[in-house]
């Protein structure tokens, strides 16, 4: 078993996924990153980045929101690891039409709701029992859960109720485990990004630049995946540990509502 800590990261191939787990490796974490496409020439260039950084890196096909990936997932870090210290909940997707809530469908709701909450929260169960029996065995070991949330959990966007919906959900989801896991010592935490410059934001570029440019943001800037991975290194380096349950607001003061 290596004595380096293991990362799984779930939507680790790209965009706020791809910062964390290069961030991560470059803390000193070896990773296994979970992906939904097919792996293809970007896969490769993504895990040669942080293989520069000593990090050993497995990538595993998977759809979070099917619950028989989630077996495949942990059994993968169980064969080839033996452990796994830090879980980040990060796949998830946004309506594929944004549709009025007067007018959205059971489909798109049950697709968003079933990838964005339903599949990190039983992934998080299979994950933390594994993670109280590792801290059963070995009390030394840290084990922590970090769950990627949005802005859009708190701030209405009646055309993509769905998306809204599951990430309010993710929010309650990290108090539930936080709370039942705070005796065992397993940490539990949210980052919730605001405007983040990923191929998810591509198609409103515009929109946000004039946003940002009118104050919407007190930094006035866009958020980058480091901006992000720098909340999750925090976490995994043990700084936040007195913090159980915390949510950290990576949005450029986006949540001080200001007037």
């Amino acid at each position: 078993m290596s004595e380096r800590p293991l990362a799984l990261v779930t939507g680790g191939s790209r965009g706020i996924g791809k910062g964390i787990a290069l961030g991560l490796a470059k803390a000193g974490y070896n990773l296994v990153l979970n992906h939904v496409s097919p792996a293809g020439p970007a896969l490769k260039e993504t895990v040669s980045e942080m293989e520069a950084h000593g990090a050993t890196v497995t990538t595993v096909q998977a759809d979070i929101g099917n619950l028989e990936g989630h077996q495949k997932l942990i059994e993968e870090c169980r064969k080839n690891y033996g452990r796994l210290d830090l879980l980040i909940n990060n796949a998830g997707v946004a309506p594929k039409e944004r549709l009025d809530i007067l007018t959205t469908t059971q489909e798109s709701y049950d697709r968003v709701l079933g990838i964005n909450l339903k599949g990190p929260f039983f992934l998080t169960q299979a994950v933390a029992n594994w993670m109280l029996e590792q801290c059963q065995e070995n009390p030394e070991r840290d084990c922590r859960i970090v769950n990627i949330s949005s802005i859009s959990a708190y701030t209405s966007s009646p055309n993509r109720a769905e998306y809204c919906l599951s990430k309010a959900g993710i929010g309650m989801m990290t108090a539930l485990f936080a709370d039942r896991l705070a005796e065992a010592g397993v940490g539990v935490f949210e980052v919730r990004p605001g405007v983040i410059a990923t191929d998810m934001t591509g198609g409103v570029i515009d929109k946000y630049d004039k946003l940002i440019a009118e104050g919407l943001i007190p930094q006035k800037r866009w958020g980058k995946p480091d901006d992000i991975a720098s909340c999750v290194v925090a976490i995994a380096e043990g700084r936040l540990d007195f913090c159980q349950g915390q949510v950290l607001n990576a949005d450029g003061g986006f949540h001080l509502r200001r007037l």
